[in-house]
């Protein structure tokens, strides 16, 4: 009789932890009570056991004790990161402090666009979503300064590319970033440029990266373009391209150029200036920077748009000026100065 009870006893224990366990493992193991993702700010020096509180007070966990006892039992101190979380209704437990240990923070994106100027990227930085605006009232000066270019003009020395910030992170930060960039691509490109190229200084190729950049309708025709703008240095001819124009305009420009526009004399206007003008005038892509120290050989010196983003390239005047005729007296009815938006329902890859 007695061995019957111990026996029973035995089984009534086994079955009890067997259920313990399995309501342990249930419970650790539990997804998240959510109807649709959430944000989760998390405060500098919280820790697990304090969110596993507000968890469990808010209804998105059952009994936090189960996770309690886990990290007791694995000696964890329950430290997380500081930042903003995507919480999903597929996380468990164990999953979401794997996730805080590891700073797997909610990430935002920021694009500089390749040809827009250092005004339009300090726009972007100002507009953009839990970014910290540490710059906002800062000067140009005070900008370059803290980036380690006291006396540099600003303009052109950040790289146009998509780049990845979480919340708190400060604008100067991502403005560190690309003109690091920046900085290493052109030392690249300019540790392998061709030979016998008009530019003394690696900053006067940047300028021309930037003229190359603006005038480029077309990707393939970088290379010439470069090659139409170098072999006019060669010659001291003047450049005559009217982003220049634009640029020096700054808000006067409200979409077209004057002939008084171009006789204006200011530090970038090529129509007036020779060789090239005082600072970039955009922010010049990677392609555009390699396109400029590796120009496409020829002879021609001119070109002109030809309305649908191409343009067409003369060796002498006369050519040039028939181009004109052509192209620009005689404009098509669609005429574009930049390539026309592709139609992503019709085009194939």
């Amino acid at each position: 009789m007695i061995k019957k009870i111990a026996l029973a006893l035995m089984l009534i224990t086994l079955l009890l932890v067997a259920v313990t366990a399995y309501w342990f493992q249930q419970q650790l193991n539990q997804p998240l009570r959510l109807e649709a993702p959430r944000l989760l700010d998390i405060a500098s020096g919280r820790t697990f056991i304090s969110l596993l509180n507000q968890l469990e007070q808010e209804g998105v966990i059952g009994s936090s004790l189960p996770t309690r006892i886990w990290l007791r039992l694995t000696g964890d101190s329950g430290v997380i990161h500081t930042g903003e979380y995507q919480l999903t209704a597929s996380l468990t437990l164990p999953q979401l402090y794997k996730k805080l240990q590891a700073g797997d923070l909610v990430t935002y994106r920021l694009t500089l666009v390749e040809g827009s100027t250092f005004k339009a990227m300090r726009d972007s930085l100002a507009a953009a979503e839990k970014l910290t605006k540490t710059t906002k009232s800062w000067s140009e000066a005070e900008i370059m300064t803290a980036l380690g270019m006291p006396d540099q003009a600003a303009e052109g020395w950040f790289f146009p590319d998509t780049y990845t910030y979480s919340k708190g992170m400060q604008d100067l930060d991502l403005m560190r970033l690309a003109n690091r960039t920046m900085q290493q691509l052109l030392a690249d490109v300019w540790e392998n440029r061709a030979a016998d190229l008009p530019y003394k200084t690696p900053y006067e190729a940047l300028i021309m990266a930037s003229i190359v950049e603006r005038e480029t309708g077309v990707p393939h025709e970088r290379e010439a373009i470069a090659g139409v703008f170098v072999r006019r240095l060669q010659k001291g001819m003047r450049l005559q391209t009217d982003p220049t124009v634009i640029y020096g305009m700054d808000k006067n420009y409200q979409g077209k150029i004057t002939r008084k526009n171009l006789r204006d004399p200011t530090p970038w206007n090529t129509y007036v200036i020779r060789g090239l003008p005082i600072t970039p005038i955009a922010l010049p892509s990677a392609a555009a920077l390699k396109a400029t120290v590796n120009p496409a050989a020829g002879n021609a010196l001119y070109f002109v748009a030809k309305g649908d983003g191409s343009h067409q390239f003369s060796a002498s005047l006369v050519e040039h000026n028939q181009a004109v005729q052509k192209y620009q007296l005689q404009r098509r009815a669609d005429y574009r100065s930049s390539p026309a938006p592709v139609d992503e329902k019709n085009s194939s890859e």
